[in-house]
């Protein structure tokens, strides 16, 4: 059975677009577009629901105007940190796989159905192992999305910190120079400056 021409459509978008997860809640459309348009031409971005959304981290899959586009943004974004408003932010990139649209195209027309197993069937342990298993892992990510969150959170913190104690040199340097106090230091001093 072939796919439908929509479904073959859909793959194409899928080849152009990356996967973008573990994105600060404060990004927005305009900041992500910006960020991204520095590897190459952005077409569409559209956030996504994560499951661990009660940790404040968010995804996003970005459409590029080619496969090869996308490719590259994989692997630069591999080696640095994307910088989204002069700040550097470590966020993931991988290439999109189909599930991630919940716009997807059903790729053949069938129907699937689901019933309810009975306790007595030789596979309804095994599906109560699967079920308690992804508890579990849904469990240990979440707990791993919680300590990554705040280790970003500290990360955010030294940032701005860092970036406050350099503005406030920067308004010293300004104001000594404004005041005429660096001439009165030049001269007490006997030094020679260079004003560029």
């Amino acid at each position: 059975m072939e796919p439908s021409t929509e479904y073959v459509a859909f793959e194409e978008k899928v080849k152009k677009t990356i996967y973008i997860d573990n994105l600060s809640p404060q990004v927005t459309k305009a900041v992500l577009e910006n960020a991204i348009n520095q590897f190459g031409n952005v077409k569409d971005v559209q956030f996504i629901p994560t499951y661990f959304a009660s940790c404040g981290v968010c995804a996003a899959l970005v459409e590029m105007e080619s496969a090869k586009q996308a490719e590259e943004i994989i692997c630069e974004m591999g080696d640095s940190p994307l910088m989204i408003s002069g700040m550097p932010r470590p966020v993931r990139a991988q290439k999109a796989q189909v599930e991630m649209f919940e716009d997807r195209p059903k790729k053949h027309q069938r129907t699937i159905v689901c019933r309810w197993m009975d306790p007595s069937h030789r596979n309804f342990e095994l599906a109560r192992k699967i079920k308690d298993l992804t508890k579990k892992h849904a469990a240990e990510v979440q707990y791993i999305m919680k300590l990554q969150l705040e280790e970003e959170e500290k990360l955010h913190k030294q940032q701005s910190e860092t970036l406050k104690t350099n503005y406030k040199k920067y308004e010293l340097i300004d104001g000594v120079q404004a005041d005429g106090n660096v001439n009165r230091l030049k001269a007490e001093y006997g030094i020679t400056l260079n004003d560029h």
